[in-house]
C-alpha cells in the first residue's frame, strides 16, 4: 500500500509532466504561428538607408510590423518577413514630408484656395513619395472643420494644417486684405481643439502697409504654442524683410517663399540681403515654398553659392504649379540635386528637418517604433531639364523618381510592381494576391 507521502510525489510528477508537456505544446504552435505569419509584415532588402535623424547613410534591411518600423539591420532573414521586397540599388527614406501645399478642393469656388485652385492630396502624394502634408493655410477658422470633414478625414495621405489667420481662409484679396478677420484667439482655440492636425498659423497674400498679419499670426501661434508660416505677400517699404525676420518672427516660425526675389531676398548687387542671414541666426526658418511664382534660378543659384541653403524643401503644390516649373516633390529635390547638394542633404531638408519644424518628430524618420511611412527612391542618371517660375531652363545630369511608397506600413504606390509576383509564376485563376498586413493595392486590402 502506498503512502500519502509517496502518492503526494506521484502527484507532483504527473503535474509536472502536464505542464511540460503544456510548455512545449505553446512553443511549438507560437512558433508554426510566428513561422507562418512571420516576424515581420514587410521587409525591405539591401537598399541604401538614409535617415537623417540617426546619421545612418549605408545599406541596410528594413522591417515593418503593425505599421511601425520593427527593426533596421545589416541584415535581416527573409523568412521572419511576411512580405519581403528586394529594394537593391535604391534609397529608402523616411517618407516624405510636404509641408506647403493647397488641398482644399471640395467647395467648388472659382479662384479660390479653398476651392478650386487646390487639388485633392492622394493623386499627387504618394506616387512622389510623400506620405506627410500640411496644407499651408487654404483654411481659417470658419471652414477648417468643413476641410476637416471633406479632405483631411477621407485621405489617404497624412493631411495636417496651417490655420490661416483670416477666419475665412486664402480666398483671394477681398478676403485676405479683410483686416477685421483676422482675430487671434478664435484662431487659438480652435488650433487647440485640434492640437497636432493644425500645426501652425499662416499669414499670406496681404496686400497692404500694416504689420497686423503678422503680429495677429504670431498672437495666435504664441496662444497656441505653435509656428507661423509667413508667404509676407506684396512688397512694401513700410514693411521690410528685415523687420519680419529680425523682429516679428520667433525663433521656429516659417519664412516660405524664401528664394522668390519678390520681396528683396536679393540685393540688387546680388548678395543676399542680411536679413535672411540674421532671421537664420535668430532660428526663424527659411521654406522653400516653390509654387507657381516663388522660385527664380537667378535668386536660388546665388543664394546656394553664397551657403544659404533652404531648412525645408516644400512645393505649394495648387493646380497652377503642378504643371508648371515645380511639378511635383521630387522634381523639385532634383533641382537640389542639381544646384550640387547632395542626396543625403535633400532627404534630411524634405524629411527630418520639415517634421520637426511642424512639430511632429514622430514622423520623418526610420527609427524603430516610429510610424513605418517609407519612400522607396531610384537616382537616375541622364539627362534632364528644370524650370524656375518665369520658365527659364537648368540642366541637370541626375533626377529621383519613386518606386514604392509605404503608409503605416502598407505598400500604398509600387510604379513597377517590385513588390508583385510575375503573371506567369501563378495559378492560371488566380486572382489577388496581396495581403492586407502589408498591401493597400489589393482591392480586398484595408484603407492604409
Amino acid at each position: 500500500m502506498r503512502t500519502p507521502e509517496a502518492k503526494s510525489s506521484e502527484h507532483k510528477t504527473y503535474l509536472g509532466r502536464v505542464l511540460c508537456l503544456l510548455f512545449l505544446t505553446v512553443m511549438v504552435t507560437g512558433n508554426m504561428f510566428a513561422f507562418q505569419h512571420g516576424q515581420y509584415d514587410l521587409l525591405l532588402r539591401g537598399g541604401h538607408v538614409v535617415d537623417p535623424k540617426s546619421g545612418i547613410s549605408a545599406v541596410r534591411d528594413l522591417a515593418i510590423r503593425n505599421g511601425v518600423i520593427a527593426a533596421l539591420q545589416d541584415h535581416i532573414d527573409p523568412s521572419s518577413a511576411l512580405k519581403t521586397v528586394d529594394v537593391s540599388g535604391l534609397y529608402i527614406t523616411p517618407g516624405l514630408v510636404d509641408i506647403h501645399v493647397h488641398v482644399y478642393a471640395s467647395t467648388g469656388e472659382r479662384d479660390s484656395y479653398a476651392g478650386d485652385n487646390g487639388v485633392f492630396p492622394d493623386g499627387f502624394t504618394f506616387r512622389s513619395g510623400v506620405t506627410t502634408v500640411a496644407d499651408a493655410g487654404s483654411s481659417g477658422y470658419r471652414n477648417f472643420e468643413d476641410f476637416k470633414q471633406h479632405i483631411i478625414d477621407r485621405s489617404k495621405t497624412r493631411v495636417l494644417a496651417f490655420l490661416n489667420i483670416v477666419g475665412a481662409g486664402m480666398r483671394g484679396p477681398k478676403y485676405e486684405d479683410n483686416l477685421s478677420d483676422m482675430e487671434p484667439k478664435p484662431a487659438a482655440e480652435l488650433a487647440k481643439r485640434y492640437a497636432g492636425v493644425i500645426v501652425g498659423i499662416k499669414t499670406a497674400h496681404y496686400s497692404g502697409p500694416e504689420w497686423t498679419p503678422v503680429e495677429h499670426a504670431v498672437e495666435a501661434g504664441t496662444l497656441a504654442n505653435i509656428p507661423v508660416m509667413v508667404d509676407f505677400g506684396a512688397n512694401r517699404p513700410e514693411r521690410p524683410i528685415q523687420i519680419l525676420l529680425t523682429e516679428k518672427l520667433r525663433p521656429g516660425d516659417i519664412y516660405t517663399h524664401c528664394y522668390s526675389g519678390l520681396r528683396d531676398e536679393l540685393l540688387p548687387d546680388g548678395q543676399l540681403n542680411p536679413g535672411m542671414w540674421a532671421g537664420r541666426k535668430r532660428g526663424v526658418i527659411s521654406d522653400v515654398g516653390h509654387g507657381g511664382g516663388s522660385f527664380a534660378w537667378r535668386v536660388v543659384i546665388p543664394a546656394i553659392h553664397q551657403g544659404f541653403l533652404p531648412d525645408s524643401i516644400s512645393t505649394d503644390l495648387h493646380i497652377g504649379s503642378m504643371n508648371a516649373g515645380m511639378k511635383d516633390m521630387l522634381n523639385l529635390m532634383s533641382k537640389f540635386l542639381a544646384l550640387g547638394l547632395s542626396v543625403d542633404d535633400i532627404i534630411a531638408r524634405s524629411t527630418w528637418n520639415p517634421a520637426r519644424e511642424i512639430h511632429h518628430p514622430e514622423l520623418g524618420n526610420l527609427s524603430v517604433g516610429s510610424p513605418a511611412d517609407v519612400s522607396v527612391l531610384r537616382l537616375r542618371d541622364g539627362q534632364f531639364g528644370f524650370t524656375d517660375m518665369y520658365g527659364a531652363r537648368l540642366e541637370g545630369k541626375q533626377k529621383l523618381e519613386c518606386e514604392m511608397t509605404v503608409k503605416n506600413g502598407k505598400i500604398v504606390y509600387d510604379l513597377n510592381g517590385i513588390s508583385r509576383p510575375d503573371w506567369n509564376t501563378l495559378p492560371h485563376d488566380y486572382t489577388s494576391i496581396g495581403d492586407p498586413r502589408w498591401d493597400a493595392l489589393n482591392p480586398a486590402s484595408k484603407k492604409p
